[in-house]
């Protein structure tokens, strides 16, 4: 019997016994989500590349798969993911990543982790074998639901196989720094994020506002002599620790928290450690606020907060709109009736 066969099998008993299963693999991305109360469900086994071409910029492998095989797979080749994925920890598989659907700073000017999905191969709620998109960008028609399944958590289907659009590595790269106000450093973002610039990352806090150029060895210069600022020495390793978050604003011990705003939006008026990434679309905060008043201050930004780490792990989400909801029930409905997959680490019920 072959690794997915016994996957299959261990999935129709638990759907016919109503045994919750709480899926995982190298467990990196363990603390994200609602807390999980189930049989352990391991795809750590589940490993390899499938397939790699490079000239196609196309790249499959298994969802147990080292998120670090995987990078050095494609940095041979001078290659990357373009959504720059956060690994939190040495046992981050690519599983994992899809199925919290995380990218990292690159993310507003390349994409996220579902903009470069191409196709995916998963087991549902009744062991039932499944395969939706491709390896090329126009692959389906009607509903993608490969990217569907991205960031659903493993609420809807165990993620087995996943074949992903890659990117070249830019030829150099650079960063800048300024030292602005935070509502200086939001004007400045978002003026530039309107030009013809190599953008690949916006930064800003305790008063430093980092921007991150990629591209031609031309044309970044060209852009750095337009912006100004400070060459920062150790750009990648800044980076790196803002992806992994392991500067020196993450280690605060109160709980973290994401708020998802409109770029524009301006400087959360909160009592709050508070960093600006994604050039002005996500505000890390570190605060013990009371939820509603971190949620009330998203609603009126123009977006909503998310409890990333810490803090009450049964209110973890922004609460959704009913007709929402009822989506994302009909999904889970579709995709799970039993609810044995990861059930309540979303939402409750789902």
């Amino acid at each position: 019997m072959s690794l997915v066969e016994s996957l299959q099998d261990t999935l129709r008993d638990a759907a016919a016994t109503g045994t919750p299963l709480s899926i995982h693999a190298g467990g990196s991305k363990s603390f994200y989500g609602r807390p999980v109360t189930g049989t352990g469900f391991s795809v750590a086994e589940y490993t390899g590349i499938i397939d790699y071409s490079p000239t196609e910029l196309v790249i499959s492998a298994r969802a147990g798969t080292p998120l670090s095989e995987l990078e050095s797979a494609l940095a041979k080749e001078n290659q990357m993911l373009p959504f720059e994925p956060p690994h939190f920890g040495p046992g981050a598989t690519l599983g994992g990543t899809i199925a919290c659907g995380f990218s990292g700073p690159r993310r507003p000017y390349t994409g996220a982790a579902r903009d470069f999905v191409l196709g995916i191969t998963c087991l549902n709620g009744r062991g039932e074998r499944l395969r939706f998109g491709g390896q090329v960008m126009k692959n389906v028609a009607g509903y993608d639901l490969s990217r569907t399944l991205t960031g659903s958590l493993g609420t809807l289907a165990v993620l087995l196989d996943i074949s992903l659009k890659v990117l070249p590595r830019p030829e150099t790269e650079l960063t800048l720094c300024h030292e602005v106000s935070a509502e200086q450093a939001l004007q400045q973002l978002n003026t530039w994020a309107s030009q013809p610039l190599p953008l690949s990352g916006g930064c800003y806090s305790e008063g430093q506002l980092r921007v991150r150029l990629s591209g031609f060895e031309q044309g970044v210069q060209a852009a750095a002599r337009q912006l100004g600022g400070e060459e920062l020495a150790d750009a990648d390793g800044f980076w790196r620790d803002l992806r992994e978050q392991r500067l020196g604003f993450f280690q605060d011990e109160r709980p973290l928290w994401r708020v998802s705003v409109p770029p524009a939006a301006a400087a959360l008026a909160l009592e709050a450690g508070e960093l600006i990434d994604w050039g002005g679309a996500q505000r890390w905060l570190k605060t013990t606020l009371p939820t509603q008043t971190l949620r009330d201050a998203a609603v009126r930004a123009g977006g909503h907060a998310t409890c990333f780490h810490g803090g009450n792990r049964e209110d973890v989400f922004h609460p959704l709109d009913p007709a929402i909801k009822a989506l994302h029930q009909r999904l889970k409905a579709s995709f799970d009736p039993a609810g044995i997959l990861n059930p309540g680490r979303m939402y409750s019920g789902i």
